[in-house]
Parts: C-alpha cells; structure tokens; sequence
C-alpha cells in the first residue's frame, strides 16, 4: 500500500460518519408523506405536500401534533406514530428503496475501518426494518428517535452516537437530509454535509452541500473533515 493510501485509510479520515436515515440512506420520504395523506384523509381533514415537507427531519412526536393540529386527526400524539410506522414499515419490508451511492459509500466506510453510526428520528423498529436490508456491522451504533430525550435539531441525538462510538465529535462527519438534520449534527460541533432531497437546503457556514451520495467517497470525506 501507498503512503498516499495509508493517510487516506488513516490520519485523514473522519474518526465517526454519522448518517441520517429517512431521505438520506433511504427514499423513505414519500412513503411517509403517502401515511400522512391516508391517515388524514381517514379521519377527514385535510393535507398538502406544504405540511408533509414541514414535517421532514422532526422528531416524530412533534410530527404528530402537528399532524393531529393541520391535519384534523383526533388521535393522540403517540397512536398517531404508531399507525405512521406501521404503514412505512409494511411499506419498508416489502422494499427498501436505497439513495443512488449509499450501498457504496458504507463499503467502502466499513473496508476503511471507519466506525458509522446512523442516526434516525424514526424508531428503532423502522430503523431495524432498513437495517435488515444491509450487511451484519455495517452500523456500529443506532441511535434511533424513541431512544433519546430531546430530538433533532437538538445535538443530543449525534452527541450520543460520537458518546457511543468513543469519539470526539469534533472529527465526526455528519450526513443529513433536512435542515432539522443539518443543525442537529452543526450543534454537536460535528462537520456537515447535506445532500438535498424532499426540502430545499440553503448554503451556510460549518456545512458543505453535494447533489447525492455518489459524489461522496473516503477522500472527499476525509478533505470534508479536515476543512471543517
């Protein structure tokens, strides 16, 4: 191995990638905003992609109110989640539909040595349902939305995943999705990237935007990582 190769597998790798999951590993988004529409209209209120985007990267309990709040639902909070997980669940078993170079980038990740942690404001039994779709290990920790106190954007949820993996993280690389994402992994002092899905991100300081996973890969990150 090159000198070149063992910095690239070494000292300039990020010591933790943390992924989102819903919209960044996973286009789980519309399957989402589909349960939302079903489960409104059931009730009979009313629901517009508007809403639907409002909700991406909250903490699903905070989804729920406002879904029981627009939307009509009169359900409590708690039983509002739980008929949404179940309908992304099904959904999720029957097919997990990956982002274009999320497969690649976690190989090459774990080839590398590098810990990954995913961390998810959706339960852990949506989070184990796309786990099962990947190789034993891929994760080194989860760190799912029914498991931490206080949800994105708060930084408790990626504190905890670099607490859990025993790593600063100041040297972690953070993968999200949504500007809820975005400032979660930016208040746990972590270096951001946004790749854009369902919500428009906007430029800012402490994160770099990339159209999609493929134009990520362990340089790129590391270079991410050392810039931040």
């Amino acid at each position: 191995m090159s000198p070149a190769s063992r910095e690239t597998r070494a000292d300039a790798l990020p010591a933790a990638v943390l992924f989102d999951m819903d919209g960044t590993l996973v286009d789980t988004e519309p399957y989402w905003i589909d349960c939302e529409y079903a489960l409104v209209d059931e009730h009979g209120g009313t629901w517009s992609d508007r809403h639907a985007h409002a909700l991406v990267g909250n903490p699903l309990l905070v989804s729920a109110r406002y879904i029981r709040e627009h939307g009509g639902v009169d359900l409590p909070p708690e039983e509002i989640v739980e008929r949404l997980l179940d309908g992304v669940v099904e959904r999720v078993r029957r097919g997990i539909p990956w982002q274009p170079g999320a497969h690649d980038l976690l190989a090459a990740l774990n080839a590398a040595g590098v810990p990954c942690g995913l961390v998810t404001m959706s339960y852990r039994r949506l989070a184990e349902a796309v786990l099962a779709g990947l190789p034993g290990g891929t994760f080194d920790v989860v760190v799912a939305g029914d498991e931490v106190d206080r949800g994105k954007p708060h930084p408790e949820p990626y504190l905890t995943a670099a607490a859990r993996l025993g790593v600063d993280p100041r040297s972690c690389l953070v993968i999200e999705d949504s500007p809820t994402g975005i400032a979660s992994g930016l208040a746990a002092g972590c270096t951001v990237v946004g790749v854009p899905h369902v919500v428009e991100l906007a430029d800012g300081p402490g994160h770099t935007l990339v159209p999609s996973l493929t134009h990520l890969d362990l340089p790129t990150l590391g270079a991410l990582v050392r810039r931040g």
